[in-house]
């Protein structure tokens, strides 16, 4: 049999103030000295106030993507719990510090503790599921009597202004437009920096809540949806991803090939449909039903997702009240892989939580449609 696995705590990393949407351009800069005209379009439709960045208003960096993850797992550090009695890390992100090496063991090395497991999960909004999955298998097995597992990001400094310079002159040399495509410019007023910790083992707090993971499942539907979201490359005319590597050199300044892309058309179409869809397969797997649902927490990279995420499950009649509802995205911002794992955070910390109460998790993944969701009981 397996053994119960329970969220004891989670903690969070914020670096510096929150900035507000008047204050943007001021941390990433302008392209050329020219504003976005896209910038207030997207704003009014994702609904964010406030994000944050590991930036300041010269464009340096304060903090790296594992100095925000290690900061967030030593928050997990009280009640005489310590690094060193972690067994096993497991860490997704977006945006690593490096290619290689592995994230991970990046921040294992910057924790400065004894030899242990250090996993690394890479992609985009799942990865830090992911992560936990493993962490959730490693304690469900017996592998290890407990894990830590992190979702962080760096985005600020892919939305910088100085990344997106080389092609801005080249397109004003050809064109004398200097705007840089809206696939580009729409992920650069969406994103945020931050990163969360989740502490799980096999045994519950002695006092005071923890979480029991049920089940943890992953999806993707590459098979049917093309590159959404993608770094690293450009998309060809059939929707294709063509890797940096089948580029010249050159290419990689003069068409930004390194700057994080959105091909919005593909992500309106297929993001609510199939999340929903593998939803409804869930329903009947898991043999629960939406009104055991307490409280849920979808990952929505912008507020224009609620109302389609809402009207495509009351569609097929398993919809969930907006009450029961638990998003901080205007006030967070979207912080990719760590989106989920902060608004566990703050549910779990609110003092709102009853034994005995579900919590739904779904995070959507528009890099190539990939899904996870999770069932979590009070106790």
């Amino acid at each position: 049999m397996p053994v119960p696995v329970y969220i004891n705590r989670i903690s969070r990393f914020l670096p510096n103030e929150p900035v507000n949407n008047g204050e943007m351009e001021e941390y990433l800069g302008t392209i050329l000295g020219k504003k976005s005209r896209a910038k207030s379009i997207i704003l009014r439709n994702n609904g964010i106030q406030t994000r944050y960045y590991a930036i300041d208003k010269t464009g340096k960096s304060t903090h790296s993507n594992v100095e925000l993850t290690v900061a967030a797992i030593q928050g997990l550090c009280k009640d005489g719990f310590e690094l060193n009695d972690i067994e096993l890390l497991t860490s997704g992100t977006t945006t690593p510090d490096q290619l290689l090496p592995g994230h991970g063991v990046m921040v294992h090395g910057k924790m400065g503790v004894r030899p242990i497991e250090a996993i690394t999960f890479t992609g985009s909004c799942c990865s830090a599921m992911n992560a936990l999955k493993y962490a959730f298998m490693s304690v469900a097995t017996g592998a290890s009597a407990n894990a830590v597992t992190t979702g962080s990001e760096k985005l600020s400094t892919w939305m910088q202004d100085k990344n997106f310079s080389e092609e801005a002159k080249k397109l004003q040399e050809l064109e004398a437009n200097p705007m840089i495509s809206f696939e580009k410019d729409f992920l650069r007023w969406m994103l945020s920096d931050g990163a969360a910790a989740v502490l799980t083992s096999n045994k519950p707090n002695p006092a005071g809540i923890s979480l029991k993971i049920e089940w943890i499942d992953i999806i993707s539907f590459a098979n049917e949806a093309e590159v959404c979201m993608y770094a690293g490359g450009d998309k060809e005319a059939d929707g294709e991803l063509k890797g940096y590597l089948s580029f010249d050199q050159k290419d990689w300044l003069d068409r930004s090939l390194f700057s994080l892309k959105q091909d919005v058309k593909v992500l309106d179409k297929n993001i609510a449909v199939l999340g929903v869809r593998r939803y409804v397969e869930l329903l009947k797997k898991y043999n629960f039903k939406p009104q055991d649902i307490d409280h849920f927490l979808p990952h929505v990279s912008s507020s224009y997702f609620i109302q389609k995420v809402d009207d495509e499950m009351n569609k097929f009649n398993v919809g969930v009240p907006r009450e029961k509802w638990f998003i901080n995205l205007t006030r967070l911002g979207n912080v990719g892989s760590a989106s989920i794992l902060l608004a566990l955070e703050e549910l779990m910390n609110s003092g709102t939580l009853k034994k005995g109460e579900k919590i739904f998790l779904v995070v959507p993944e528009s890099a190539r449609f990939s899904y996870a969701y999770s069932l979590i009981t009070v106790c």
